[in-house]
């Protein structure tokens, strides 16, 4: 495994004791259950900068091997803050702001590149299965396979990938895609994106491509074709979901729900504070709503997670202070004394805070402008086992193609989305029930390692597509019954209950 993050980062005590915590982000999130069920190495910078680029010795923690890959002050700032995330990101992200183009930044991420593509290949046994994650690392593909032709190479793509017309902007575009060719399977989050990609070689590159495959010259001259299609990550439902039904996190989601004066709405959002991810349409949708009086605190009240990111980036500290100059105008105008309109939060909260606030939640607001799939969708549906809540979803998110039973908005449409989230509120309950069992359903059915198992049986057959035996086929189907029949006995159960205390209160004097 290669990504542009190692899982864990480096935690020194006040007594000067080094510990590794687990590092925060999605990716992590979902590749940390993956790979702990795998025998590997994770290849990843270790979060610090380097005084110099001396290569920190590999480690061992919670049984996976861990190699650092270390990066100058100099290249965080060139390779990551200005490459990946003030070029790459905004092109990805269809420009959402303006993306800058520097040569040395170009530099620094070849210069990174290599020295992870250097690592992957210390490593890898041979014959190895290589998957490399995300935007950071687009060159690595072909450098490895420069290096060791021996191994299987996959890449996945966590965001979308840009159609043609924005991809070509790019003076590195080429360079980009023969970089990705090295890889013998590319997975994407949607069919869009993987369509985009083939597109891309066959305008940019003059490549020939054949259905979702690309034929492009190896590093050898040899013809190499790579397939490229959509395999939507997911997360770890079971794991996540038996946190939520732990006696702790449901305490304290009635205990968050008090702190927050008991109101009769609960919105929430939970974002990376980045630009891509619609808070400002959001708070503008809240805001006209309070103004509109469709609601007002201390019955409807809004939690807005917005956890800290690329705060060295220009574009990400303007955003920071346009959402908390809003945050206190909609208090300043609309909250009366001891019940904010918008209670905000910018600090990363741990997996079970976060477990217990989605279980506390009535409405849970995933309004991004774009994003490749949005996990956090899917973790709130996995903590509602009460198949209590709400999902106001953005159609310009991944986790839409599949959850699409939710309550869809358009976020730059502002008023649609102002109905969008009164609907939420008021439709039945026995009806935001079925909905929530049939989103959970689809993500239990497609958790993190199914993503895991499709992506690589996908990686060794590539070019070819895999074949799913009838066997396998009935099994899978087989347990989906069982899962959902125990679903249904639990609901069952949880109504019965209900039923009988709410009898023993109407017999009571």
């Amino acid at each position: 495994m290669a990504a542009n993050r190692l899982p864990v980062d480096r935690v020194v005590a006040d007594d000067g004791t080094v510990s590794w915590g687990r590092s925060p982000g999605g990716l992590v999130t979902a590749m940390d259950s993956v790979m702990r069920s795998r025998e590997g190495a994770w290849v990843g910078w270790a979060g610090e900068a380097s005084e110099e680029a001396a290569t920190p010795e590999p480690f061992t923690e919670a049984g996976m091997y861990l190699r650092p890959v270390p990066l100058s002050a100099e290249e965080v700032r060139d390779y990551y803050e200005g490459f990946s995330n003030d070029t790459l990101w905004p092109i990805y992200h269809d420009v959402i702001v303006q993306a800058t183009f520097h040569r040395e930044w170009w530099r620094s991420y070849v210069q990174v590149n290599q020295r992870f593509a250097e690592a992957i290949a210390e490593v890898a046994a041979q014959g190895a299965t290589v998957w490399v994650q995300d935007y950071q690392l687009q060159l690595v593909p072909r450098m490895v396979r420069e290096l060791r032709p021996d191994v299987r190479i996959g890449w996945f793509n966590h965001i979308p990938f840009p159609p043609v017309e924005l991809f070509a902007q790019l003076p590195w575009r080429r360079g980009l895609l023969e970089g990705l060719l090295g890889a013998d399977f590319l997975g994407f989050q949607r069919v869009a994106d993987a369509q985009n990609f083939v597109r891309a070689c066959r305008q940019l590159l003059r490549a020939p491509t054949k259905k979702d495959t690309v034929t492009f010259p190896g590093p050898g001259g040899m013809p190499h074709t790579t397939r490229a299609a959509a395999i939507p990550i997911s997360i770890d439902f079971q794991g996540l979901e038996r946190l939520a039904r732990t006696p702790e996190v449901m305490a304290r989601s009635r205990e968050l729900r008090h702190q927050l004066g008991n109101p009769r709405v609960l919105m929430l959002g939970v974002d990376r504070l980045d630009y891509t991810k619609g808070i400002r349409h959001r708070l503008k949708a809240y805001e006209e709503l309070l103004q509109d009086g469709r609601i007002a605190p201390p019955d409807v009240t809004l939690v807005q997670v917005a956890t800290p990111s690329r705060e060295r980036v220009d574009s990400y500290r303007d955003l920071r202070t346009q959402v908390e100059l809003t945050v206190g105008r909609i208090n300043g105008e609309y909250a009366p004394i001891g019940s904010p309109a918008v209670h905000y939060i910018h600090h990363t909260q741990s997996t079970q805070e976060m477990a217990a606030l989605f279980l506390a939640a009535d409405v849970m607001l995933v309004t991004p402008l774009r994003d490749g799939m949005n996990l956090v969708a899917k973790e709130y549906v996995t903590c509602r086992h009460d198949l209590g809540g709400a999902l106001v979803l953005s159609e310009f998110t991944g986790a839409y193609h599949e959850l699409h039973q939710a309550f869809v908005c358009n976020p730059h449409d502002i008023e649609g989305l102002k109905q969008t989230i009164l609907k939420a509120i008021n439709t039945p309950d026995k009806d935001k029930r079925r909905i929530m069992r049939a989103l959970r359903r689809r993500v239990s059915d497609h958790d993190v390692n199914r993503w895991a198992s499709r992506f690589l049986d996908a990686l060794a057959t590539a070019p070819l597509v895999p074949q799913h035996t009838e066997q396998q086929d009935h099994e899978e189907n087989q347990q989906r019954i069982q899962r959902h029949a125990a679903e249904d006995d639990r609901e069952a159960v949880r109504r019965d209950q209900t039923r009988a205390s709410q009898a023993t209160r109407r017999s009571r004097p």
